[in-house]
């Protein structure tokens, strides 16, 4: 029987507060392969299902993966409702120095919903890393303002406003409203010199198939859409996240450990 281990860890975030994260390893004696970071849902928390359901079996692919807790969340310090969409980016910048600095630079960006926005955002930021995963992301961070038109009125005028999501209560600031719509991401991805990979499922209410066309349609090769037909937007499904986990490990073993991104990068100085 395998042997998991997992570190517990702490690095500050762009407010200056600690970060909690977590690094799931291979088993004892296996050194990783490469390192990955993973960023989570809008709202969301290191410990949703899919998260640690892909990140333990990509340490099984012999992957290391920080997946970390945004400002305010899960175990994170500092007040959510501060944060915006930038705060969220810089804070992938964050983990990835944290890596950089402890282990070794992310090879591999993975992010769910919003958080597969962020790591777009933040990769050309990140010259290591040779691979971007998305989960169910927007092709525009703004889109998420479509699920909040009940409340954005209330927020622009008062400056903030409670606001429902899932069984939680969560305070939006005008700020954030105003930073999210401002990204526009197609630049960055028309331009992008990574291996994109997107996963998508048809029946998603929250971020439909379009998001997903759109990202990869944008992006130039190596590229590619995988449909997970009847998945949910959270990726409750185990099977779902095997998949998502399995693709990523494969897609890392061909761009990341080929030097295909080092070799890339040579032709076009060339």
């Amino acid at each position: 029987m395998s042997r998991r281990r997992s570190l517990h860890t702490r690095f500050k975030g762009s407010h200056g507060h600690l970060l909690d994260g977590r690094v799931d390893l291979p088993e004892v004696g296996v050194e990783p392969r490469l390192f990955a970071l993973f960023a989570h849902c809008f709202t969301c928390n290191k410990q949703y299902l899919a998260i640690s359901r892909i990140s333990q079996a990509l340490a099984r692919h012999g992957i290391a993966v920080l997946r970390f807790d945004f400002t305010g969340l899960g175990a994170s310090q500092g007040d959510f409702s501060k944060t915006t969409f930038s705060s969220n980016v810089e804070e992938v910048l964050a983990a990835a120095n944290y890596l950089r600095r402890h282990h070794q630079a992310p090879s591999v960006l993975i992010g769910h919903s919003l958080g597969g926005a962020a790591v777009l955002a933040a990769a050309p930021a990140i010259p290591e890393s040779r691979v971007v995963v998305t989960i169910a992301a927007p092709s525009r961070p703004g889109q998420i303002l479509e699920h909040l038109a009940h409340v954005a009125d209330t927020i622009e005028q008062t400056g903030s406003a409670p606001v429902a999501i899932g069984n939680e209560t969560y305070t939006l600031r005008s700020e954030f409203l105003r930073d999210v719509a401002r990204y526009d991401l197609e630049p960055g991805i028309r331009a992008l010199d990574r291996a994109l990979l997107v996963f998508q499922s048809p029946m998603d209410p929250i971020v439909p198939r379009s998001h997903g066309e759109r990202l990869v349609g944008w992006a130039p090769n190596p590229k590619a859409l995988v449909e997970l037909d009847g998945a949910d937007h959270l990726l409750t499904s185990r099977d779902d996240a095997q998949l998502v986990a399995d693709m990523t490990a494969a897609w890392a073993s061909r761009y990341a450990m080929s030097g295909w991104g080092a070799q890339r990068t040579e032709r076009r100085r060339g």
